[in-house]
C-alpha cells in the first residue's frame, strides 16, 4: 500500500508563498507513490486530508474568515501542480473550488459568510450531484421539511465529501440546495471502474428520503425556464478551467515522468551516434516540441483565468454579455488543453522507449487520466462555441456545460 510521510500542521490565514509551497510538496509525494496508488484505485481519504491540512482546501476563502484569500488564477494554478503528482487529486481539488466558493455567488452576503465560515472552521470539502445527463432528483415536501430521492450516476468525490451542492425537481420548478452528506438517507456507491481519474471517486450515489430543509435552499425555487442571476453562471466557465488546468498539469507531469526517465534509464539508439538517450537529437526535439505546446497552453489558460476572474469580480454588476465573452476565453482554452494533453500523454513513450511500457511504471495513466475526463463533454461542443463566438458574434448559451 502507498504510504506518505508529508505532514503539516494545520493553520489559519496560511500565506500565498506557504500554499504553493505545500502544494508543490504535496505533488511531489503524489507523483512519487502514483503508480502505486492508480494501481490501487481507492478511495483518496488520506490524500484529502493532507490537502485539508495544508490549508489547501480553504485557499480561495476569504482571509477575514481564516481562508487563503486567493483569486482564481491562482487557484486554478494549484491544481495544476497537484495535477502534476496525480491528476484525479488535481480533480478533486478543483471541483472543491467551485463548489465550495458557489455560495459566494448564489446567496445573500450574510448567509454566505455564514457558510463560509463553517466551511473554513470545519475544514470541509464540497462535492456536487448535479450531473445533468442523469434523470433529475426529486423533492417531496414531508412534514416541515423535505425528502430527496433519486439516484446520479456520476458524483465526484462521492465517498470523502463532506457537503455537497444539489438541485432537484420540487412541484414544477427546480430547488438548488447546498446540504451535509452525514445526514441519513445518503448512500455512496463503490462503482467507479473507469480506466482513468480512478482516485477522482467518481461512483453512484442514491438519495433515499434524505431530509432537506428550508435553510439548506441556494436561493427561493424556479421554473426550470427562467434564467437564472448572470453571476451564479460562472461555476461553469470555472469548472471547464478547472479541466483546463488539470489536463495540463497531467501532461506537464507525464512530460517530468518521461525527462526522469530519459536521464536514468533509455538507452541511445544504436545509429543515433551518442552515448546518452538526453543527446539523441530526436529525443531533444520532442522534449522541445512538447515543452513549447505545453507552454503556449498553459499561457492561454492563465489568460482565460484572468478574463473569468475580472468577469466574476464585477460581482452582480456583471452582464450575460460579459460573461459570455470570459467564457469563450475559457472555452478557446478547452480546445487547445484537450488536444496538447492528449498528444503528449500518449506521446511521451516516443522518447522513453520499449522498456518505459511495462506494468510497474504505468506511465499509459497519464494518458488513460486525460483520455477518460476529456469525454466529460465533446471538445467539439467547445469548440464550435467558440467559433459562434468569433464568427456570428454569439455568446456561449447558459447551462451546466457551457
Amino acid at each position: 500500500m502507498s504510504q506518505s510521510n508529508v505532514v503539516f500542521a494545520v493553520s489559519r490565514n496560511p500565506t500565498r508563498q506557504d500554499l504553493f509551497a505545500r502544494a508543490e510538496e504535496i505533488s511531489a509525494d503524489l507523483s512519487r507513490r502514483a503508480a502505486d496508488l492508480d494501481r490501487e484505485g481507492r478511495p483518496p481519504l488520506a490524500e484529502i486530508i493532507k490537502l485539508k491540512n495544508a490549508g489547501l482546501l480553504n485557499a480561495l476563502h476569504p482571509t477575514q474568515i481564516g481562508g487563503g484569500g486567493l483569486d482564481w488564477v491562482d487557484g486554478l494554478r494549484l491544481v495544476r501542480i497537484l495535477a502534476r503528482g496525480e491528476s484525479s487529486i488535481g480533480q478533486l481539488l478543483g471541483y472543491h473550488y467551485v463548489n465550495s466558493q458557489y455560495i459566494y455567488w448564489a446567496l445573500d452576503a450574510a448567509r454566505a459568510h455564514a457558510l463560509g465560515s463553517d466551511t473554513v472552521a470545519r475544514n470541509l470539502y464540497w462535492g456536487a450531484a448535479v450531473n445533468p445527463r442523469d434523470p433529475g432528483l426529486v423533492l417531496t415536501r414531508r412534514g416541515n421539511g423535505y425528502v430527496l430521492n433519486g439516484r446520479k450516476s456520476f458524483s465526484t468525490a462521492a465517498r470523502v465529501s463532506d457537503y455537497i451542492n444539489a438541485n432537484a425537481a420540487l412541484d414544477d420548478k427546480i430547488a438548488g440546495f447546498a446540504v451535509p452528506t452525514n445526514r441519513p438517507g445518503y448512500v455512496a456507491n463503490d462503482d467507479w471502474d473507469n480506466i482513468g481519474q480512478r482516485l477522482s471517486d467518481s461512483g453512484s450515489v442514491e438519495f433515499r428520503d434524505f431530509p432537506v430543509y428550508e435553510e439548506d435552499f441556494v436561493g427561493a425555487p424556479a421554473a426550470p425556464d427562467v434564467a437564472p442571476p448572470v453571476l451564479s453562471t460562472f461555476n461553469t466557465p470555472f469548472i471547464q478551467l478547472v479541466f483546463v488546468n488539470f489536463y495540463l498539469g497531467t501532461a506537464e507531469g507525464a512530460l517530468q515522468a518521461a525527462v526522469d526517465y530519459v536521464r536514468t534509464t533509455t538507452r541511445p539508439w544504436i545509429t543515433s551516434g551518442v552515448d546518452r538517450a538526453a543527446d539523441d537529437p530526436y529525443i531533444l526535439e520532442r522534449v522541445g516540441e512538447f515543452t513549447a505546446a505545453l507552454k503556449a497552453s498553459v499561457a492561454l489558460a492563465d489568460n482565460a483565468a484572468s478574463a473569468v476572474q475580472a468577469g466574476l469580480a464585477r460581482g452582480r454588476d456583471v452582464t450575460a454579455r460579459e460573461r459570455g465573452e470570459a467564457a469563450a476565453e475559457a472555452y478557446a482554452a478547452k480546445v487547445h488543453a484537450t488536444h496538447v494533453s492528449l498528444d503528449i500523454t500518449s506521446r511521451v513513450f516516443e522518447l522513453t522507449g520499449a522498456r518505459s511500457t511495462a506494468e510497474k511504471y504505468r506511465f499509459d495513466r497519464f494518458w488513460r487520466n486525460v483520455r477518460t475526463h476529456t469525454l466529460h463533454d465533446p471538445v467539439f461542443y467547445k469548440a464550435k462555441e467558440v467559433g459562434e463566438f468569433v464568427l456570428n458574434d454569439k455568446i456561449p448559451e447558459v447551462s451546466l456545460y457551457s
